[in-house]
């Protein structure tokens, strides 16, 4: 068997390793046998990174997404006061954290490929937890809030976020899409509880308690930290080496890539003014006896349920990720312009109830493409470039709808220009299908198997097996008769937390 497996690799699959310099494929088996795992698709720890993910992604946007909430209160405060920016200060406040999330994603995601995932999770976990802490002692200080509960709080978030999607391709590869809509309907399932949890707070225990109870649950975040374990072997890179990878400029030349990550932020100027601005919307709209909490619970739940579907038929061979994504934008699009002319709030609650559904498709393809476009090793620093880059919309996004109010008195204006961006994102991703661009790890590790799919007249699949009797490759490649020989073949690519890509050969 060994001569076989031999034979097979030394003369039908001379395969290059592409980054690590490594020209034998004999080379390349002792160093995947060393460093690198493929990912199990399930297992107890498995799963419990998915259970940490999802809490995770819950906590950070469950309190984001239920900021609404925080508006209301403190443009009611400001209103008070006869603050007339009182809408635009408000907003801020809530678009800063979730812009501040996306703004140092790029951060996070070195960080995270430098100093591991867990100990960038635990450390955005701490931050977090303690922007909450001292948000707590700003009372209806909207300038200090924009540090605290801006800045610190969104710094701490995406130290969390980025790993917590990165560490899903370490333990899944089939089940990845379906994964990543689990974990991302963690934000979902607590935005549903958390509007009315904050609401019943600010009420009942007034504003400082309000942030000393949120930042015990963001502490929970360190605690799910402990379980974010790399399966592959990191190894110690000099100074030198670490400058060299700790920016990952290969993606940017990857065409696709850089056509999704400019008009995936275009696409998202309106997405947080419907989050940021509901309840007040629906107290201005609608009526001021209707529950403005009702509409955001109902894109959680709708949310949560997208990405589930949505996360399942990402997996299906035959769909494209893509124009799931590019589908789920033109209908946020439209159902935001609609909210405007919603003159019911069970109208308005329709609305929102598809707009969720298809919130909930746009956000569980994130870590899918990504994964998709730029491979594993490329992953976590593509969806840590691009939450950055959302960060500009998602920030003046809500900040500009409240300027549209405080001068027009109307939510019709912000909602109708909301709706604009997704509709045009959406048409303009199709550039992508005709774009040529170099091939992916994933897609590298294929050519080698496409390029000796006929061997002596056999035509070989991918997984290359074979079952003949008295016949096996001598060292000339010629058919030698011998006893039955089973072969299988497999041809994977795998990361390791750094540059290094391998090929790993399996001969069974």
């Amino acid at each position: 068997m060994d001569d076989v497996q031999s034979t097979l690799i030394d003369n039908n699959l001379n395969v290059k390793s592409m980054q690590n310099g490594v020209k034998s494929p004999k080379k390349l088996i002792e160093n995947s046998d060393r460093s690198q795992v493929i990912p199990p698709d399930g297992g107890a720890r498995a799963w419990m990174v998915v259970i940490c993910s999802f809490c995770c992604n819950g906590i950070l946007f469950g309190i984001i997404n239920s900021s609404g909430v925080f508006h209301r209160e403190f443009s009611t405060y400001l209103e008070s006061i006869n603050d007339t920016a009182a809408s635009r200060k408000a907003a801020l406040v809530e678009s800063l954290s979730m812009g501040t999330v996306f703004v140092m994603s790029p951060v996070a995601g070195v960080l995270t490929d430098s100093i591991g995932l867990r100990t960038t999770t635990f450390l955005g976990g701490a931050i977090a937890s303690g922007g909450m802490l001292v948000s707590s002692f700003c009372d209806y200080n909207v300038d200090a809030l924009n540090f605290t509960f801006g800045v610190m709080y969104g710094f701490g978030g995406a130290l969390a976020y980025t790993p917590s999607l990165a560490i899903l391709g370490h333990y899944f590869k089939k089940r990845l899409g379906i994964v990543n809509g689990i974990v991302t309907s963690g934000s979902s399932t607590f935005t549903i509880v958390m509007s009315y949890l904050i609401d019943w707070l600010l009420k009942n225990v007034k504003i400082a308690w309000t942030f000393r109870i949120l930042a015990l649950l963001v502490a929970v975040i360190m605690g799910c930290a402990v379980v974010f374990k790399p399966l592959n072997f990191v190894e110690k890179k000099d100074a030198k080496t670490m400058c060299k990878t700790a920016f990952n400029v290969s993606i940017w030349k990857n065409k696709k890539y850089v056509i999704w990550a400019l008009l995936i932020p275009f696409s998202l100027f309106g997405y947080f003014v419907v989050y940021v601005h509901m309840p007040k919307f629906v107290e201005v709209v609608i009526s001021k006896d209707a529950d403005g909490k009702l509409p955001v619970t109902c894109i959680g739940i709708t949310s949560l349920f997208g990405r589930l579907i949505f996360g399942y038929l990402a997996d299906l061979p035959k769909v494209n990720r893509i124009y799931l994504q590019q589908l789920a934008l033109f209908v946020m699009g439209v159902m935001t312009m609609l909210m405007p002319a919603c003159d019911t709030f069970g109208l308005l609650l329709a609305t929102t109830l598809c707009l969720g559904l298809f919130d909930g498709c746009f956000i569980s393809m994130v870590g899918p493409v990504a994964f998709k476009l730029c491979g594993q090793d490329g992953a976590t620093q593509a969806i840590g470039f691009i939450l950055g880059l959302c960060s500009v919309p998602l920030t003046l996004g809500p900040y500009l709808a409240g300027a549209l109010y405080d001068k027009t008195g109307s939510y019709v204006t912000a909602f109708v220009c909301a709706g604009i961006p997704p509709i045009i994102g959406s048409i303009a991703l199709f550039a992508i299908k005709f774009v040529k661009s170099p091939a992916t790890v994933a897609d590298a590790a294929e050519q080698p198997l496409q390029k000796h799919k006929h061997l002596n007249g056999d035509i070989l699949n991918d997984s290359l097996s074979y079952n003949k009797k008295d016949e096996y490759l001598n060292s000339s490649g010629r058919l030698l008769t011998s006893d039955t020989v089973t072969s299988s073949l497999n041809c994977d690519v795998t990361g390791n937390c750094t540059n290094q890509r391998r090929y790993d050969y399996t001969i069974l």
